[in-house]
């Protein structure tokens, strides 16, 4: 598509659709507006490639926000780094992301990107009185399915069981 299609051609005829104008530019003709706005945006590098894998240059802000909008259907509370597995929590659930973009397609548990034992008994805990479910995104997981369950866990396997994928 031509470049300026979007900032010439569009962004007028939806100004003129929001703020109104006059029928064959008379003025004795108003036609109200529709109100509302718009936002320009640029689309960024895809998370999956053609195969269903997660795209090389995907970093872990962006896949936790995905992974975190998939799971809740919720915007993530705020941008996350990568220094934490935890990636937010909204209403009864709590995510969770085991991620390494170096490492990615490779599930090892050297990299950090397998829900272990101690994985899993490291992750930052529940708030008090939390009583809903912790998910835990990651590529393999070599804990029981009797210990997630006792440990409230839910365990969620990149990239297959990520909803959009």
């Amino acid at each position: 598509m031509d470049q300026q299609i979007a900032s010439n051609v569009t962004a007028k005829r939806l100004k003129i659709a929001i703020q109104g104008y006059d029928k064959g530019g008379d003025p004795k003709k108003p036609v109200e507006g529709l109100g509302g706005g718009y936002r320009y945006c640029r689309l960024g590098t895809p998370l999956f490639n053609e195969f269903g894998d997660i795209h090389e240059a995907v970093s872990f802000p962006d896949l936790a926000a995905h992974v975190f909008f998939s799971e809740t259907g919720a915007p993530l509370p705020k941008k996350v780094d990568g220094s934490t597995p935890l990636i937010g929590q909204h209403k009864n659930k709590i995510v969770y992301l085991l991620f390494s973009p170096a490492e990615q397609g490779f599930p090892r548990e050297a990299a950090g990107n397998v829900l272990t034992p101690d994985a899993l008994a490291s992750l930052p805990s529940a708030p008090e009185g939390f009583d809903g479910e912790r998910v835990v995104y990651a590529e393999g997981c070599t804990v029981s399915s009797e210990r997630l369950k006792a440990e409230g866990v839910v365990f969620k396997q990149i990239p297959y069981q990520i909803e959009g994928a």
